[in-house]
């Protein structure tokens, strides 16, 4: 069986009751949490409308896929969410707004501080607006990130909510800007808002980068024997949560979106699915039976020595939790790279 295939049918849990009627706008759609929210979501019977500039390295191979896919499922829209002139005709009748666009690495903001603000608290106000004056009622979910904490050099344990943010580098200020301005929309504009803090994101249709998406790079890069740099001394721990996971998040927050709204969850693969940067190492060369190149060099600004979600509001509030423990996942992503690669 094609590997993309087994892995778009395994899903956190069964399916439900299809819904022809709903659909959903995906800003970020062609980047990795885009496909694989969409395969969820198409999967329990959405319809989805896919907004991307398709900067991103492997966004067009990731669109391509899937709209062989589910070519009836499936809209495109390339369109950027700096173009906030564009964005009112493409909010207009969606039943839920799922707002993914980003400038995603904390080494890009620091060259380029203002094109990450631009995209990331520009494009999120466009956004909002655009939703605010064209579809008021409409969930709208954003991905925001832990590095609105700070670097948190301290370990105090899991991460609540109620952890006073101290924005770090120039992303984590854009990142943090946008996630204020999507929870005080629900409290000033009366709009259905859940803010999502997300921890490591790992999965298939993850290319990855050695700036963003570290897991994945990691992967592709031991399979094709490349050697990797590890910035600082490997033992920084992160909760690793599977894309499986986080997209029956997405869909949760929002079908409960009479208890979500005007939230903040703190999204991660907890204290269970913790690992550090050398254990994560080791266990791709196990999997693959490589061994993998790697070199250190010095640590990177803004840099979280340790971070673990702690997600018992998403618990208690929603009845969510991750359920792909983090070795049979990376075993899936190594699955799908192999397939790609």
């Amino acid at each position: 069986m094609d590997p993309n295939d087994r892995l778009a049918r395994t899903r956190s849990r069964p399916p439900a009751p299809a819904d022809p009627e709903r659909s959903v706008l995906i800003t970020g759609g062609a980047g990795f949490l885009g496909v694989n929210s969409a395969i969820h979501l198409i999967e329990n019977g959405w319809t989805v409308t896919l907004l991307d500039n398709l900067s991103r390295p492997g966004t067009e191979r990731n669109l391509k896929w899937l709209l062989t896919r589910y070519p009836d499922r499936v809209t495109f829209v390339k369109e950027d969410v700096r173009n906030g002139a564009a964005l009112s005709q493409h909010v207009k009748n969606q039943d839920a707004i799922l707002h993914l666009a980003a400038q995603v690495a904390v080494t890009t903001s620091l060259v380029d501080p203002n094109t990450d603000f631009d995209v990331n608290a520009r494009g999120t106000i466009n956004m909002l607006e655009a939703v605010r004056v064209h579809n008021h009622d409409a969930p709208f979910i954003f991905a925001s990130t832990n590095k609105v904490y700070g670097k948190l050099d301290h370990s105090n344990g899991p991460c609540k909510e109620s952890q006073p943010l101290d924005f770090h580098s120039p992303y984590g200020c854009s990142k943090g800007a946008a996630d204020q301005y999507v929870r005080d929309y629900a409290r000033c504009f009366d709009m259905n808002t859940v803010v999502l803090r997300q921890s490591c994101i790992y999965g298939a249709h993850q290319y990855g980068t050695e700036d963003q998406g570290w897991v994945a790079h990691f992967v592709h890069s031991i399979l094709k024997d490349r050697p990797l740099t590890i910035y600082g001394d490997g033992t920084q721990v992160r909760d690793l949560l599977d894309a499986r996971d986080l997209s029956d998040l997405y869909a949760t927050v929002i079908d409960k979106i009479g208890i979500t709204r005007g939230e903040i969850y703190n999204v991660g693969g907890g204290p269970e699915n913790q690992r550090n940067l050398l254990e994560v190492i080791d266990l791709i060369g196990e999997l693959t039976g490589k061994k993998p190149q790697y070199s250190f060099t010095g640590w990177r600004e803004g840099d979280q020595k340790f971070y673990v979600s702690d997600v018992g509001k998403a618990r208690n509030d929603l009845g969510w939790e991750p359920r792909v423990d983090f070795d049979r996942g990376l075993r899936d992503l190594i699955a799908w790279a192999e397939s790609v690669n």
